[in-house]
């Protein structure tokens, strides 16, 4: 029963048409594009699979990123029988089901690579069922997170897993699988240099996007090359990643305080951007900028706090869409401002002890 689970095989001769993402999908490992962070000969896997020691895994990263068929080929490069379950569609006795045969497997020396995906969507009690046979060998887990793991794993299951940071997918990583795509396809795609370029930003990072995009824009009927403008007629941009509660939320507004701090206003812009684009509250940006100006310019430029209460108060007064105008620019005026954190750092050294200022210090604040 629990075979019904398997999404191993290789596809049957006779099946339908199978999407190029599918199509696309390495068969070695030295085949994925990116993520060398996790594969290289130093790296975390690169190390586990040099020593034939590989271990429980838990990825964590967006989507589209090869979280999926890394999993896969751990387990055929391990020679391991590969399981995929999704924690959205599986139950306790489904999973009981998964257990057995893998117990099975164990006892007539074979192992199973037990790939979990949306793994955080587990409760409490689903994610403890996986402990005993984690520990007696019956399964090799490999997880899979969009979420922090730290907030979303049972500290037991993150003490036998290594965390393993999956990241969004470089321009020239991008650019690799198109080269790929095209070279399967047997034609280059119809778009002239700007467009192709328009066409790797749209993906947002995410190969398996990208690839239903190359598919769409493969199959058109056109003559010459697209440009960008008519590339962006036919084809919408992919919506950005974007949690007002998870990680996105925090991992966007630490990348806007970090170009403020790094006198970057193009980045700065970018992600006070992009957060808007996303659904965020003007009004709760309005309060961090406000805070950057206390916190990371202080008396280097005191108008700076000035400038954002100001802004706040014109985005109070003249709403969306005019009132973001004043916080992009108070935004702009932060990431050019002088920076000094001194009165910061006075007033820790005078005696603070609020908890805030703790975690600030620990990162967890920004």
């Amino acid at each position: 029963m629990a075979d019904l689970f398997d999404t191993g095989a290789a596809p049957s001769p006779t099946a339908g048409p199978r999407p190029l993402a599918d199509r696309l999908r390495p068969q070695t490992l030295d085949q994925v594009i990116g993520q060398e962070q996790v594969l290289g000969p130093e790296a975390p896997l690169g190390v586990m699979l040099a020593s034939g020691a590989l271990g429980s895994i838990i990825f964590w990263g967006p989507p589209g990123v090869g979280k999926t068929t890394i999993a896969r080929l751990l387990a055929q490069q391990t020679d391991r029988h590969f399981v995929q379950i999704s924690a959205i569609f599986t139950g306790v006795p489904d999973l009981k089901k998964v257990f057995e045969a893998a117990r099975l497997r164990h006892a007539q020396g074979r192992g199973t690579l037990l790939f979990v995906d949306e793994i955080h969507r587990f409760n409490k009690a689903q994610q403890d069922g996986f402990l005993p046979h984690m520990e007696d060998g019956t399964i090799l887990l490999v997880g899979a997170t969009t979420e922090n793991p730290s907030f979303e794993l049972n500290a037991a299951v993150l003490s036998r897993a290594q965390v393993l940071v999956l990241k969004r997918l470089e321009l020239a990583d991008l650019e690799r699988l198109v080269q790929r795509a095209e070279r399967e396809l047997g034609r280059a795609l119809p778009l002239d240099g700007p467009a192709r370029e328009a066409l790797l930003e749209m993906a947002d990072g995410d190969g398996r996007a990208l690839l239903n995009l190359v598919e769409q824009a493969a199959a058109w009927q056109v003559t010459g090359k697209l440009t960008a403008a008519q590339l962006g007629a036919r084809l919408m941009r992919r919506a950005a990643a974007y949690d007002k509660s998870g990680d996105a939320h925090y991992n966007l507004i630490s990348a806007l305080h970090k170009s403020v701090r790094g006198s970057d206003p193009d980045a700065a812009l970018y992600w006070y951007a992009r957060m808007l684009e996303g659904g965020e509250d003007p009004r709760y940006l309005a309060r961090r900028i406000t805070r950057m100006a206390v916190e990371d310019i202080g008396l280097a430029d005191p108008q700076a706090q000035t400038i954002c209460l100001h802004a706040w108060e014109t985005y109070e007064r003249l709403g969306s869409p005019e009132g973001e105008l004043a916080l992009a620019q108070a935004v702009t005026y932060l990431a050019l401002a002088p920076k000094s954190n001194a009165g910061y750092a006075a007033y820790k050294a005078a005696g603070c002890t609020h908890e805030y200022w703790k975690d600030r210090d620990n990162g967890y604040a920004n």
